[in-house]
């Protein structure tokens, strides 16, 4: 068995249970590249300080530079006996240059070394995630310039309750996903530091020059605190935070999608290729894939409250828990993508039943409101008129009847200040005409919307 590169101290193997149980190469070899990257800016700038010869540096880098080859191409199998990444590129070093390639390692340590490749990572995930949620809204844009003025209603708890537009429906996920993207932007900015430097805790006393490094591989800033840059997470859980938030506003879209589908809604039909059937039921279409990612949120939600428990309790500096970081951030990543990934073909690709929906905005009484409004312009104090509304809408309960059907005479006597006029004001499309404020269902009003969005969405 090779002798572990930290043995020193000690004069015993570990247990090969112990090398099972410690080992998260299983897992962190995705950060490979990262790993090679990282390992080959800090072989420049020790060559630069003379730390190193200038002729080492060039061999270690060159060194590095092949693996990295080797490894995209699949070349080189990883040990477990090594532990981890960094320990398998290592020694794969060594063996590759000789002597040469254990100064690789002069003025830093495994802690702020693993913080740098983790943060390399999200930073480039983070990028993939915010194009993916630009897609996603494009995808909505598009399909919402297609239904400006398909009305349907909207709902609170779930019980219709005003008419409103598709458009206007799909522009409100449009908005949440922004936000999401802002987070993640945010969220960058604190994953933009280079820890490289703060060794295991308290720095070196070698002539290091992190600026040198931070500049090589695009970190804005150099961590300020030695401690922080190794003991820390936060950022990572601010990522999972974003992710969860992410796989939120997919779950909700996702269980209006299942509810749409239904035979009690039947307001969309998903595309038989996001769709399943039954092994039993031969008529049965299931909406599998919103399923699948309203109940993978839950991941995201795990990972997220797992990488809280790791941090609670850690004293500075670093500690193996911080090991299982890794497993929680590659998941969320995995899962947002992949969920971000298909959701845009599976609403670009759904029919539309728009006269279904139309149909349904004439009942529930959805122009109640508008007909409170209309007694409050003639005079009537809104609570009062809001009690006439409702006492009007019980009367048409009772009678089997829409607002629409009752007759003028029948409107008199709830209030004698109703006129001729009242029927024009409750019609379907004049509720929602009528409402051409900022952020309502007008279709004058969504269009302007639908513009600005695609102009920020391309700035962005």
């Amino acid at each position: 068995m090779a002798k572990k590169l930290w043995s020193g101290r000690f004069q015993k193997d570990t247990d090969p249970m112990t090398d099972d149980f410690h080992s998260s190469i299983s897992f962190d070899f995705r950060l490979c590249r990262y790993d090679v990257g990282g390992s080959i800016a800090h072989a420049m700038m020790l060559g630069k300080q003379g730390i190193i010869t200038g002729e080492e540096a060039e061999i270690i880098v060159g060194g590095l530079e092949g693996i990295l080859k080797d490894l995209e191409d699949g070349k080189i199998a990883f040990s477990p006996e090594a532990e981890d990444i960094h320990m398998n590129i290592e020694q794969e070093l060594i063996k590759r240059i000789g002597e040469t390639g254990q100064k690789l390692h002069t003025a830093r340590s495994r802690n702020d070394q693993v913080a740098l490749d983790i943060r390399m990572f999200l930073k480039d995930e983070i990028e993939s995630v915010i194009q993916l949620i630009k897609k996603l809204q494009g995808c909505l844009l598009e399909l919402a310039e297609k239904h400006v003025e398909t009305v349907m209603p909207g709902y609170t708890h779930l019980q219709r309750a005003q008419p409103i537009t598709l458009a206007h429906h799909l522009l409100a996920y449009v908005e949440m996903f922004q936000r999401d993207a802002e987070r993640l932007r945010d969220c960058y900015k604190r994953t933009d530091i280079l820890p490289l430097g703060a060794g295991a805790l308290a720095g070196t006393t070698l002539p290091i020059d992190p600026d040198y490094v931070a500049g090589i591989l695009g970190f804005s800033k150099v961590a300020e605190n030695s401690l922080d840059a190794v003991g820390s997470r936060d950022f990572a859980v601010e990522f999972n935070s974003a992710a969860a938030l992410i796989m939120v506003n997919l779950s909700r879209f996702c269980e209006e999608l299942i509810l749409w589908s239904s035979a009690e809604f039947d307001f969309v039909e998903l595309d038989d290729s996001y769709s399943t059937g039954s092994s039993m039921m031969p008529q049965k279409k299931n909406p599998d894939v919103a399923e699948l990612i309203r109940g993978k949120t839950g991941r995201t939600f795990g990972n997220l409250f797992a990488l809280l428990t790791i941090l609670k309790g850690l004293p500075l500096a670093y500690n193996k828990d911080l090991q299982e970081d890794k497993e929680a951030i590659f998941d969320s990543v995995d899962t947002v993508k992949n969920c971000l990934s298909i959701f845009c073909p599976l609403v670009s690709t759904m029919k539309i039943k728009s006269d279904r929906m139309r149909s349904a905005a004439n009942g529930g009484y959805v122009n109640a409101t508008d007909l409170a409004d209309y007694l409050a312009v003639k005079g009537i104090p809104f609570r009062k008129a809001h009690i006439l509304a409702g006492q009007i809408v019980y009367y048409c309960i009772k009678n089997q009847k829409s607002l629409e059907d009752l007759t003028l005479a029948q409107l008199k006597e709830f209030s004698e200040l109703i006129e001729e006029d009242v029927f024009q004001f409750i019609k379907i499309e004049r509720c929602v005409d009528d409402r051409r404020k900022l952020g309502g269902p007008a279709p004058d009003s969504i269009r302007q919307a639908i513009s600005k969005l695609k102009i920020n969405l391309a700035k962005s």
